[in-house]
């Protein structure tokens, strides 16, 4: 399979991410008597990766992050030379997702972009306002802990087939613990799409979540090359 067609498909695949969690974010979490709350908004997250890593993880292996590409190169799991195309790839399905987002979402009468288009922060912009330090803390721990069950549930020695559904309810489990603290983005590129919308504060704090998962994703791709290094004669 091409580059250019492996990449086009991670950016259909992250389209999906954002588009499915935030869509159920910025549409369904609240909605009125029928509204999803928290735990909604980390399932539907987890459900977007589990259904595009049955679609596709076959065609592009369903990276859908470019912390998530960045730790399987550290983890010796992809070739860094690919990087730059998916990464650019992931990048653009997350905006086209976010701008979709914002058409369907200003359908509704009321309905106002300062609001944030589920795009991530801190200070004042985290849902509860916790600091920049924890923020940057929470993002580089859970992410290099979804490195780490990436990179053990697609290990050649894991049970065959499950690896959608580790992963899935991994990225669940992880909004369920850090939407109250940075809306959970461990996700440069679904951090990107939002905030390239919504403009101001959410692009002047969208470093923070660059930084924090590709740090993480280094860490948990160092960590897992190392415990999970098969022993030598």
């Amino acid at each position: 399979m091409s580059l250019f067609k492996r990449s086009v498909t991670e950016g259909l695949g992250t389209f999906w991410l954002v588009l499915g969690g935030c869509g159920s974010a910025v549409l369904a979490a609240a909605f009125p008597n029928v509204g999803i709350g928290l735990l909604g908004v980390a399932l539907a997250f987890g459900l977007t990766v589990l259904t595009m890593a049955f679609a596709i993880g076959h065609i592009s292996g369903c990276h859908l992050n470019p912390a998530v590409s960045v730790g399987l190169v550290v983890g010796g799991r992809f070739p860094a030379r690919e990087l730059p195309a998916y990464i650019v790839s992931q990048v653009i399905g997350a905006t086209i997702a976010a701008a979709l987002l914002y058409f369907i979402a200003s359908g509704k009468p009321g309905f106002e972009l300062a609001s944030g288009l589920a795009s991530n922060g801190y200070g004042e912009h985290s849902p509860g306002g916790y600091s920049m330090a924890a923020g940057l803390v929470c993002e580089l721990v859970m992410t290099a802990m979804f490195v780490l069950i990436i990179l053990g549930a697609t290990d050649r020695r894991a049970p065959a087939g499950f690896a959608p559904i580790a992963i899935g309810l991994g990225l669940t489990l992880i909004h369920l613990i850090s939407i109250p603290v940075t809306n959970t983005s461990v996700n440069p590129a679904r951090s990107t799409g939002p905030a390239l919308i919504v403009g101001g504060w959410a692009l002047q704090q969208l470093w923070l979540f660059w930084l924090a998962p590709i740090l993480g994703a280094v860490i948990g791709g160092i960590t897992y090359r190392w415990l999970g290094a098969e022993k030598t004669a």
